[in-house]
């Protein structure tokens, strides 16, 4: 799957996400997002995913920015721990079709 990176001015964050220019700059500094070499902009992979999680945590829950690092990151772990076990439950099930006889028996 391919990601694009895409440059989004504080303006146009506000206007789309509801996360104000002051927000925004302490993401950057924090390092939740990345600045762009505009003034004002900051480039996001994926902004339709991570914006608004960021603007829902911060806003509803009211939770700092190194909360929210923590918990992105907590994310991401979990994303990769679930991408993990789905690819070992497709090997065990590989394996257990091949013990029972209907998997491919491949020639020594």
């Amino acid at each position: 799957m391919e990601t694009h990176i895409i440059t989004l001015t504080f303006q146009e964050c506000g206007r789309r996400y509801g996360l104000a220019p002051d927000d925004l700059r302490r993401f950057v500094d924090f390092g939740l997002l990345s600045p762009s070499s505009a003034p004002d902009t900051v480039q996001v992979e994926e902004p339709d995913e991570l914006l608004p999680r960021l603007a829902r945590l911060h806003h509803e829950l009211g939770l700092q920015p190194e909360a929210l690092d923590i918990i992105l990151a907590m994310r991401q772990r979990m994303e990769q721990l679930q991408a993990a076990l789905a690819q070992e439950v497709a090997r065990a099930r590989q394996l257990e079709s091949f013990l029972q006889g209907r998997g491919p028996l491949l020639d020594g």
